[in-house]
């Protein structure tokens, strides 16, 4: 196994590296770049996303008159944006943001300081990316955990239910329902909540954002934790109605295959009950897939999909804090995010394989390639 573990680390640094060198090749030929950005807003000029500007600008005549800047790509929205301002300013700029130096040596200087976790300044809110992320972390945490314990709790025993209890009505209609939660975005699922529950046209019978309330710190413990529950119910709702359908399947279906097994019929055979083959002698094996997916699950759950529910519901999480950071260029804070995001990936990963190892100490994975 020692091996094996060695092979799986060794392999984790090309992957990294490769992920971190396509994302930084891409990130080059993006338009309106951390330099464009700080130019357009000392224009009196916003760019968006794809490198064009648009805006009010006032001239020195004293008036409010409007000109409105035609599409550009952008090369000329980088010498159009930069006319009137000191190439020595500019030249300036770009040293700020290490911009002075070639594609090459940025990048190595990058992934040198990454290997310290040293993910360097925020280049627009003036703190350490570090603290950012420290920061927005409890939030996702509390989406990621919550989620993931909260699935595995319902979905193990419907699973389970709906293995013993396959093609009955039960069985037919929970399997209906579970697909359609599925088949609804999260997203659209998170406005509906907040449309119907959240005071949006017909009850309010939850908050609209925020994670606690304002008077938080005035509360009890119990009613700290209540209000914590309070603030949990929509978000969780809307991010784990279609983890639900998978989690129910897996579950169901690796009952099936196991107590469709000879050792099943040879264990009823000796006189034991159901119950005794089930949890006995069925539940170890089928449950192999289920826990040891469990670091898995609660990646995805933490980093997947948290972004749009974050939104929705004015939760200021690492998903949140990622994407604006993509908008306004702040690329610290977005190859950061990615380092540590791939890096726990296929570390997971690993532990994943591990698990089943201790699970079933009959898989060996140094027999196998890697």
């Amino acid at each position: 196994m020692g091996a094996y573990i060695l092979k799986r680390i060794l392999l984790m640094i090309p992957t990294l590296l490769g992920i971190m060198l396509m994302t930084f090749a891409v990130i080059q030929f993006v338009p309106g770049g951390p330099v464009e950005q700080v130019i357009a807003k000392m224009q009196g000029t916003d760019s968006d996303s794809t490198g064009r500007i648009s805006g009010n600008t006032g001239n020195e005549a004293g008036g409010n008159q409007q000109t409105q800047a035609g599409s550009q790509d952008a090369t000329a929205f980088k010498y159009r944006g930069a006319q009137g301002l000191d190439p020595e300013f500019i030249k300036s700029l770009e040293k700020q943001f290490g911009f002075d130096k070639p594609a090459h040596e940025r990048f190595l200087m990058m992934i040198g300081n990454y290997l310290t976790f040293n993910f360097g300044e925020s280049y627009f809110r003036d703190r350490s990316v570090l603290s950012l992320m420290v920061e927005k972390m409890p939030v996702s945490i509390s989406l990621g955990l919550w989620l993931t314990l909260i699935q595995y709790m319902v979905s193990i025993p419907l699973g389970i239910r709906k293995a013993v209890h396959d093609g009955t009505t039960f069985d037919v209609w929970t399997s209906g329902v579970i697909i359609i939660g599925y088949a609804i975005p999260s997203f659209i699922l998170a406005i509906m909540l907040i449309v119907v529950f959240a005071g949006g046209s017909y009850f309010s019978w939850f908050p609209l954002r925020g994670l606690t309330s304002d008077n938080f710190s005035q509360l009890s413990v119990l009613g700290k934790a209540m209000d914590y529950a309070w603030h949990l119910i929509l978000p969780l709702f809307a991010m784990g109605i279609g983890g639900f359908a998978t989690m129910t399947l897996l579950t169901k279906n690796s009952f099936l295959d196991e107590i469709r097994k000879q050792y099943v019929t040879t264990a009823k055979a000796k006189g034991l009950t159901d119950s005794q083959v089930l949890y006995g002698h069925v539940f170890r094996n089928a449950m192999l897939l289920v826990i040891s997916g469990f670091p898995g699950a609660f990646l995805g759950a933490f980093f997947t999909g948290a972004l749009l529910i974050e939104t929705v519901f004015s939760l200021d999480g690492l998903g949140y804090l990622t994407y604006k950071a993509a908008l306004d260029r702040d690329y610290p804070i977005v190859f950061a995010n990615l380092y540590i995001f791939t890096l726990l990936g296929l570390v997971v990963g690993l532990i994943s394989d591990l698990t089943y190892t201790w699970i079933d100490p009959r898989i060996d994975f140094e027999r196998r390639d890697v």
